[in-house]
């Protein structure tokens, strides 16, 4: 499915700038790719990568094997409920009194939302909201995936837990709580899922990293089946099991304890996805500015532009031009606040009012610049789907 500069540059003719789309059909492709990925695993939707309620909806609908929402916050769990969606998970943990009681009075009205924990304190703090809201909340169990190697933590910070030892406090804990339960456990292998592995010029950086990945994959299978042993041998009954992301589809869903992979970032695939050399989805999502000035021969100043990732700082967090092929940022200045200057010496011929096109470093924090996403199948415009910004929601 090759999209040129020419192919968008006729679909949006006329379209005021700046403004951010998605391919459907490539989009369709890249929900096709992950279901053929993940295997047997049902897939859970990852809320932050796509930030959309129309495109969740969408995935959702296109077969079974797609099952819940992975949210990022309480509040938009509880939203998102409202909406009608089901199985939603919290991915990361909620403390405050207000959030949780929000939870709780959503889940007496019937919605199913469950929520993180990784320590002692985190269930006390549910079950006293949840007992005085007269409700009893399900919760899940963070493992954490990263290794330590001489002079290097290889993963991210999450959960303290990584042992069958240091979760039994926990276990016995929800023993004793009488408005807690458990429901599932998950690990997130970031270090396998979002880390690139094929970055050019890197060769033995890449080689490196695809080494630890694999000491990364044994370790996490080895921890979560440790785990998921010790709280069946207690008498724990688990909903589910969740792993995984986007770049570790291939390991995640080998391990026979895993009944779900959370998937997000494949879905658009932006820009830092293009440097895994397993796996290559399709550019689903980009945004278009305008070139507004021409300071230099081969130079197009744009408008805005420079929506940044999260994350460590570094070149790879910027957005990445993406059409017309061989467009690039200047090293000294790259995507800017206000303006974006983009040196370009292709063959097609670019002028002021022309749009430029980029892909944002990652998925779905593109959506908080914008209020709505174009839709596009078959050379047209075919709709429009809201983010959450358009919709008024703002969550982190």
């Amino acid at each position: 499915m090759e999209r040129d500069y020419a192919y968008y540059k006729q679909v949006f003719a006329g379209q005021r700038l700046p403004f951010a789309f998605v391919d459907l059909d490539l989009f369709s492709a890249n929900v096709r790719a992950v279901q053929s990925r993940a295997g047997t695993k049902r897939v859970r939707l990852a809320s932050k990568s796509i930030r959309c309620v129309d495109l969740l909806r969408r995935i959702l609908a296109t077969d079974p094997q797609f099952q819940g929402i992975m949210c990022y916050t309480a509040r938009e769990a509880v939203w998102l409920a409202g909406q009608g969606f089901t199985d939603l998970l919290v991915g990361y943990p909620a403390w405050h009194p207000d959030d949780l009681a929000a939870v709780a009075q959503a889940t007496a009205k019937g919605a199913q939302i469950t929520l993180m924990v990784d320590s002692v304190a985190h269930i006390d703090q549910i079950e006293a909201v949840a007992a005085h809201q007269d409700v009893r909340l399900p919760v899940c169990i963070e493992l954490d995936m990263s290794i330590d190697v001489p002079g290097l933590h290889f993963g991210v910070w999450r959960s303290p837990l990584r042992s069958p030892a240091q979760v039994q406090p926990l276990l016995a804990r929800l023993k004793a709580t009488p408005h807690v339960m458990l429901a599932g456990i998950m690990g997130y292998e970031a270090q396998i899922a979002g880390v690139g592995d094929n970055f050019r010029g890197q060769g033995m950086q890449n080689r490196l990293v695809r080494a630890l990945k694999r000491r990364s994959a044994r370790v996490a299978a080895e921890r979560r089946a440790a785990v998921v042993a010790q709280i069946e041998a207690v008498g724990h009954t688990l909903r589910f099991v969740n792993g995984g992301g986007t770049g570790s589809l291939a390991t995640t869903r080998a391990e026979a304890c895993v009944t779900e992979i959370t998937v997000g970032s494949g879905f658009y695939s932006p820009a830092l996805f293009d440097n895994y050399h397993t796996f290559r989805f399709q550019p689903a999502a980009a945004y278009a500015i305008e070139i507004v000035r021409l300071p230099a021969p081969d130079l197009y100043t744009c408008l805005g532009g420079g929506y940044i990732a999260s994350g460590a700082v570094g070149p790879e967090k910027q957005p990445q031009p993406y059409l017309p092929a061989g467009a690039r940022l200047l090293p000294r200045e790259g995507a800017g606040e206000v303006q974006t200057p983009v040196r370009y010496a292709g063959p097609d011929h670019l002028a002021l009012g022309d749009p430029i096109f980029l892909r944002h470093s990652k998925a779905g924090e593109v959506c908080e610049h914008f209020p709505r996403l174009l839709l596009v199948s078959d050379r047209q415009i075919v709709g429009e789907a809201a983010t959450y910004r358009g919709q008024g929601q703002t969550f982190l």
